[in-house]
């Protein structure tokens, strides 16, 4: 198939083979191994405890979005931080929006699920703490821009 092409449909005969405008594989990237699902996290390093950085475990959180606002909780600023207490152990500080917050079951199941999935990672608790409070001079800059731009008072 030449790049000018395009797939109207998806059968079994043509299967992209990455998620590139053409399907095609970038040059020199290695195919995947057959019937091997790649990890998400495969690729993250260690540190000398067997498990990732507390920057990368952060990192990670970026994952969890806030349902409300639609945006990860990290860049929301609502996780003030992640520490590794013990070989093994995520520990995540973080705070909610406010008190009374409805979803905070979620929050806390996306939290131990993605952190739960790194390796060397067997235990995670997320501990929500409301001092300091939340305010919204905790967003990211660019958050804030875009939800200023949506209309809302941030």
């Amino acid at each position: 198939m030449s790049q000018h092409e395009s797939i109207d449909t998806l059968d079994d005969d043509h299967i992209p083979e990455a998620d590139t405008p053409t399907g095609e594989r970038p040059a020199g990237e290695a195919a995947p191994v057959a019937g091997r699902t790649r990890h998400p996290f495969e690729d993250l390093p260690l540190e000398d405890d067997g498990m990732p950085s507390s920057q990368d475990l952060m990192n990670g959180l970026r994952a969890v979005v806030d349902p409300e606002i639609g945006y990860n909780i990290v860049d929301l600023g609502l996780v003030y931080e992640v520490t590794k207490p013990e070989r093994g152990y995520a520990h995540v500080l973080m705070t909610l929006t406010s008190m009374g917050c409805p979803l905070t079951e979620v929050i806390h199941q996306q939290c131990s699920v993605i952190l739960g999935a790194m390796p060397g990672v067997d235990r995670v608790e997320v501990e929500f703490t409301f001092t300091p409070p939340w305010s919204t001079d905790m967003i990211a800059d660019y958050v804030r821009e875009e939800l200023r731009a949506m209309g809302m008072n941030v």
